[in-house]
């Protein structure tokens, strides 16, 4: 299975933090490919600016270490996000919706908002 982390549960999981237990399962099992969007690191720096969260912003390098793969932002998923219904107003979030529609991903996320864009979710 392909895996797209929200970026909640990416902080979670560098921060190790607790995700559900089917989340957790579905992250370490080495057979599935748990992937990064590079806007999760995006949001995370965001988040960090601000001050909401106080954590390092794990480089490429780091994310392959823990087996994360990293997704880079296409034009496609631009395009993608302007045709979908506004269920969720979250641009980051939207973006993540888009690229797992365009890329037959699997999102891992707390949103269950996700799951009005038809887009499989595992909750956690």
């Amino acid at each position: 299975m392909r895996l797209l982390l929200d970026t909640n549960v990416l902080i979670c999981w560098v921060a190790g933090l607790p995700v559900s237990a089917q989340a957790y399962e579905a992250i370490a099992d080495p057979a599935n490919d748990a992937t990064v969007s590079v806007l999760a690191l995006w949001e995370m720096a965001t988040k960090r600016a601000v001050g909401k969260v106080d954590l390092h912003i794990p480089s490429d390098e780091a994310l392959a270490e823990i087996g994360f793969s990293v997704l880079a932002i296409t034009t496609d998923d631009a395009r993608r996000v302007a045709t979908l219904p506004l269920h969720h107003r979250d641009p980051f979030d939207r973006m993540l919706i888009a690229q797992a529609i365009g890329e037959s991903l699997t999102l891992v996320t707390r949103d269950r908002t996700f799951a009005a864009y038809g887009v499989t979710t595992i909750v956690a």
